[in-house]
């Protein structure tokens, strides 16, 4: 897989970040959400998916 930068709303190089991938797919870098109550309400987490927290302003890169 090959990612293509999107755009960051971090301005020290952390995350979170937006990438494109070729696949016509896009990658989202963020804080894993721990809190266990968030996780239970999340649907149909299947193994090897995880879920990640970014702020609105990171949606701005997609178009």
């Amino acid at each position: 897989m090959r990612l293509t930068f999107l755009g960051t709303t971090s301005n020290n190089g952390n995350c979170p970040t937006l990438y494109a991938t070729d696949r016509g797919t896009l990658v989202v870098q963020g804080y894993a959400v721990t809190d266990p109550h968030a996780r239970e309400q999340l649907r149909n987490l299947l193994p090897g998916e995880d879920a990640v927290e970014i702020p609105r302003e990171l949606l701005r890169f997609l178009g």
